[in-house]
């Protein structure tokens, strides 16, 4: 046998690698039981996968997020998939199932990109935003593969599954960071195999022009109170998502939401146009003491998700040709503030809660529209005329005089 076929195999195998067959949608993940079961794993049948559930329980009881419990069992659904159409049972999965999981994920059309998107590589001339391709993007394909690894690791440590994880891990990244000291400047390493090269580009924040153009494209006070309260406070959008109308201090301007990862209550400022416009939207609704602050309003009465705000976004877009994001908001806010000359940066630091300063830091980066602007500007100044020089002087005695002698030495 050949190494290629050894590796890569043949039939339903190298069709997913080479976008020949799509993966089967089949499977499911629903909410579970409790706090202590979030989320389950539907098989096709409709039953529950246990060793799935076992370890989300587990993931549950380590005090992960109800995000990451939800972003880990759709990876895990999609790993399954493959498993599922392989017919490989998930205790003898090899390297052969992660690299045919890979090679379907950068191939795969990605069922979240809009058509009128843009074309894949290019960029947004209005933005300045590369445009999103039409596959999986590599932070998805490395947090698939970190939730698979976690997976069988889990079971490892209880002497389930194979012995050798499918999901090779970086020997030299856990040398580098082993005896590192948090407050240390992070080392660069080596990338795991498989895992994808993440961009890291500047943050991009809205100009004023594009953000009052985008600002009147709502629809609704709610839309508009969204937006003001994005860009005054500067949260995160489920930070702000999450939030309840008990959170609102409308004598001080300010909104308590929970921050990610220490999930830590802490207040944010809110603009007085924000509080205006949410005190409109509030206004005309019917909202209870208790209840979620934002919440759908056509069809029934439900807090309002992360996909619904992310549409209201992608509405305007398709209005105006652009490709702003949810998080563009939380960058326009951020550069505001450093900007204003009223704040430090570690006050920048604690209003968008920042665990680094480093984080904040990148916010101080001059904005590539300003640089063209000011290039622009650069570009159109007069030049300065030529010097004339009276005629019958002799060109070595000007040169001497005027900064070169002769022979082309400078002075």
């Amino acid at each position: 046998m050949r190494v290629s076929e050894q590796w890569l195999g043949s039939g339903t195998r190298r069709g997913l690698l080479d976008g020949a067959v799509e993966l089967a949608r089949v499977g499911r993940v629903e909410k579970g039981s409790g706090s202590h079961e979030p989320f389950v794993l539907l098989d096709p049948e409709g039953g529950v996968v246990a060793e799935v559930s076992s370890w989300i329980q587990y993931l549950a009881v380590a005090d992960l997020s109800a995000c990451t419990l939800r972003s880990y069992c759709y990876a895990a659904l999609t790993w399954h998939r493959l498993l599922w159409m392989l017919d490989v049972p998930w205790d003898r999965a090899t390297e052969a199932e992660t690299a045919a999981l890979v090679g379907w994920l950068r191939i795969a059309p990605n069922p979240q990109r809009r058509r009128s998107s843009g074309l894949p590589g290019g960029v947004n001339v209005k933005t300045g935003k590369p445009n999103l391709g039409a596959g999986y993007g590599a932070a998805t394909v490395n947090l698939t593969l970190a939730a698979v690894w976690n997976f069988y690791e889990f079971h490892a440590r209880w002497c389930h599954g194979p012995v050798v994880n499918p999901v090779p891990a970086s020997a030299h990244r856990r040398r580098a960071l082993s005896h590192q000291s948090p407050a240390e400047v992070k080392q660069p390493f080596r990338r795991a195999p498989y895992r994808r090269r993440g961009r890291q580009g500047l943050p991009r924040s809205i100009p004023d022009a594009q953000w009052a153009e985008l600002f009147a494209s709502m629809v609704c006070d709610r839309d508009r109170a969204l937006l003001e309260c994005f860009v005054s406070s500067g949260a995160r959008a489920d930070e702000l998502l999450g939030a309840q109308l008990n959170d609102v201090d409308w004598a001080n301007q300010r909104l308590s939401v929970i921050s990610k990862g220490s999930r830590e209550r802490r207040w944010v400022p809110l603009s007085p146009e924000a509080m205006t416009w949410l005190g409109r939207y509030l206004a005309s609704s019917q909202s209870v003491p208790g209840a979620p602050l934002w919440r759908t309003l056509r069809g029934p009465d439900r807090p309002l998700t992360y996909g619904a705000a992310r549409r209201i976004l992608q509405r305007a877009n398709s209005a105006s040709d652009t490709n702003w994001t949810l998080h563009d908001l939380r960058h326009t806010a951020a550069i505001r503030m450093v900007n204003s000359g009223v704040l430090t940066l570690p006050e920048v630091q604690v209003v968008l809660g920042h665990a680094d300063l480093h984080t904040t830091s990148r916010y101080t980066v001059p904005r590539a529209e300003e640089l063209i602007l000011k290039m622009q500007e650069f570009h159109a100044r007069p030049h300065p005329p030529h010097a004339a020089y009276t005629p019958g002087y002799a060109t070595a005695d000007i040169q001497a005089v005027f900064g070169q002698v002769p022979g082309g030495a400078n002075v």
